[in-house]
């Protein structure tokens, strides 16, 4: 796994899927960076490259929590561009899916509708084996944007599914199932903010 810190975030290749390819990072910066990728044309997440700002705050000591991105994605493979945003030392994980492309979806089952955090979203709760997954899959793609996370992450609380948890990373990247003959993946910006 490759990775890389610049200014206070860090860069990670992540291929770690099993039946993965071939996958190669640039960057010039945290904010500007991208992949090729060249995965098979089978099921399961092979990799995610991310880059990661850490957080590391309570929810309720939290006054601000945005984030901003603009990408750059395939129309063909299968994959998600999405935040992965951690709770509660890896207990917890927040997927929150900007676009997606191919046969991929969120784990768990369907919970509701809602809009919240300035997107609308259909929102899926389940299990990987390891942790809790809540997954906001946005109802039409967007390659551009910008999230109230704090938002999202108190509407969980007010569903009673977590507390007053600590945020540790906030991801933005890219959940590659396949790319088969090598796929361009990039950021174009993107930066998270808090305070």
């Amino acid at each position: 796994m490759g990775t890389w810190t610049n200014g206070g975030y860090t860069l990670y290749n992540n291929i770690w899927g099993s039946g993965a390819g071939t996958q190669t990072i640039w960057a010039n910066s945290y904010s500007n960076w991208g992949v090729t990728a060249n995965h098979p044309n089978t099921g399961g997440v092979k990799s995610y490259p991310n880059a990661t700002r850490n957080v590391n705050r309570n929810l309720s000591a939290l006054r601000t929590l945005t984030s901003s991105f603009n990408v750059t994605v395939p129309s063909s493979g299968a994959y998600a561009t999405t935040y992965d945003i951690w709770a509660n030392n890896h207990a917890y994980e927040i997927m929150l899916w900007m676009n997606k492309t191919g046969p991929v979806g969120p784990l768990g089952s369907l919970q509701t509708t809602a809009s919240v955090g300035g997107h609308t979203w259909q929102i899926y709760r389940g299990s990987n084996g390891a942790n809790e997954v809540f997954s906001f899959i946005r109802t039409s793609n967007t390659n551009s944007g910008s999230i109230d996370i704090l938002a999202v992450m108190n509407w969980i609380r007010t569903q009673g599914w977590y507390g007053d948890v600590l945020i540790g990373d906030v991801q933005l990247g890219y959940e590659i199932t396949s790319s088969a003959g090598g796929l361009n993946f990039t950021t174009n910006s993107y930066s998270v903010a808090f305070s």
